[in-house]
């Protein structure tokens, strides 16, 4: 434990929803809901205007437009939440070497190994300025936590939400802990907190009354001592730097489950060409293949296949996904499937041919997956959660779009410029011009077909002029 708050955690407020927000002027102070939009679709995202009507993350868009009817429901567009996110940790970097992400709206910065902070006054300036530079690189505004270590950090970044700073002075740490509810610790979910209840402990105070031999025999050795070292605010864990992706992937969760196999290789095939995009990209390529595929009874189902050496070239894995496919039973009908390229390397291996013929398949089954959660394709995750919708429902991508034109996407008119789709529908898609800064604009209805329609590339938030 540190003597001084110089362990800082960032968390952007609603990232997702206030990136849709800025760059839409016509949605700002309104409920914002981001996520799959299907009947399956989950929300990633819900702006404070949304949350007022109790949407939340992870909850089933269906509950969420019978609670928040008007809200404005967009699918995720990852590309730009991932151009501000690098924003964002850029601004970090400069002040430490120490920074880790969790996600791509929220990491931990060590201040003290940049020499940005020694004690409070310092750690709080640099906290202020760091909001600041946010909001004038992005528009956006993230919320502030400093402390002696991660856990109290990012305690005290989700008690300034949103647009806050707070600092938790060492030795404070306990008192400020004990009205605490149990679940406001990392590891105590719904489960642990219910249990906890059943024994009369509801606050951080109460855990650290009942004492470690107590929470031990309740919850195990290893959940209980913890519990008890954090119910007194102890944590002596280090920041860790970011480490190198270690695998790429990308998967769609469909609206109706799909059984033509002609369709399901398709799709296969259209995930191995995304994939790669992301692994050439991330300047990576990488041995194993991995194929997941999410049965109609919620079955998961994991097929891999490593290559003599790593590649990036799309036929590769575009083969190597199908010959995966081939070994996986799809009777029944499959709501989810998945590619992924792990086994990261920042070299190509040229045999390509050899490749294809020296692979080797394994494979494991996995148990009945929980539904989809928080949506979140960042690079390197081992699995991106599928909220995003697939093509059936409109996912991520001017292709996806030209398509189905889904809510929220990226349009371009010869006449009107840039703008978005607000819906579509019976042979019509409605769109609202405008652009980042600029005023609420107009909204006009075209044809599907409109030659003069054509799906674009998000616009930056600030920092470029539009086109």
């Amino acid at each position: 434990m540190r003597t001084a708050p110089t362990i800082l955690h960032l968390d952007m407020d609603a990232f997702y929803a206030s990136v849709e927000q800025a760059s839409k002027p016509s949605l700002r102070g309104k409920a914002v809901i981001v996520g799959g939009l299907g009947p399956r679709g989950v929300v990633a995202t819900a702006s404070y205007e949304a949350r007022r009507y109790g949407v939340h993350s992870a909850m089933p868009t269906a509950q969420a437009r019978r609670l928040c009817p008007n809200g404005a429901y967009l699918i995720p567009r990852f590309t730009l939440y991932r151009e501000v996110s690098e924003t964002v940790m850029g601004l970090l970097r400069e002040l430490s070497p120490l920074v880790e992400p969790l996600s791509l709206d929220e990491a931990f910065v060590d201040l003290e190994a940049g020499g940005r902070a020694f004690d409070a006054a310092d750690a709080r300036a640099t906290g202020e300025r760091l909001r600041a530079g946010i909001t004038a690189a992005t528009g956006l505004s993230g919320s502030v936590g400093l402390a002696g270590s991660k856990m109290l950090a990012k305690v005290a970044s989700e008690a300034a939400k949103p647009d806050g700073l707070l600092l938790i002075e060492p030795g404070t740490e306990r008192e400020l802990l004990a009205p605490m509810s149990v679940r406001t610790l990392p590891g105590v979910g719904p489960a642990t907190g219910e249990h906890l209840r059943r024994a009369g402990i509801t606050t951080v105070g109460e855990l650290a009354e009942a004492g470690e031999d107590e929470l031990v025999r309740m919850v195990g050795r290893a959940h209980g001592v913890g519990l008890y070292r954090m119910a007194l605010g102890l944590d002596d864990r280090p920041v860790v730097a970011e480490r190198d992706a270690k695998s790429v992937s990308v998967e769609d969760t469909f609206d109706v489950d799909l059984h033509d196999r002609v369709r399901i290789r398709s799709e296969v095939q259209r995930l191995a060409d995304r994939c790669v995009g992301r692994l050439r990209a991330s300047g990576h390529s990488g041995r194993t293949i991995v194929l997941k595929v999410r049965r109609y009874d919620f079955s998961t189902l994991t097929r891999s296949e490593t290559l003599r050496g790593p590649t990036d070239d799309p036929a590769v894995v575009r083969e190597a996904a199908a010959r995966l496919l081939e070994s996986v039973d799809t009777t029944g009908g499959v709501r989810l499937l998945g590619v992924g390229v792990s086994g990261l390397a920042d070299y190509t291996q040229e045999d390509l041919f050899a490749q294809a013929l020296g692979a080797g398949a394994q494979e494991a089954d996995g148990a009945p997956a929980e539904g989809t959660r928080e949506a979140e394709e960042a690079e390197g995750a081992a699995g991106a959660p599928g909220t995003a919708e697939g093509p059936a429902a409109g996912g991520e991508g001017p292709q996806a779009a030209a398509r189905h034109w889904p809510a929220g996407s990226d349009v371009r008119h010869a006449v009107y410029g840039p703008g978005w789709v607000q819906g579509s529908g019976v042979g019509r898609v409605t769109v609202r011009f405008e652009r980042p800064g600029s005023l609420p604009g107009r909204v006009r209805t075209f044809l599907v077909d409109d030659p003069d329609l054509e799906p674009s590339d998000p616009l930056p938030l600030v920092g470029r002029p539009a086109p």
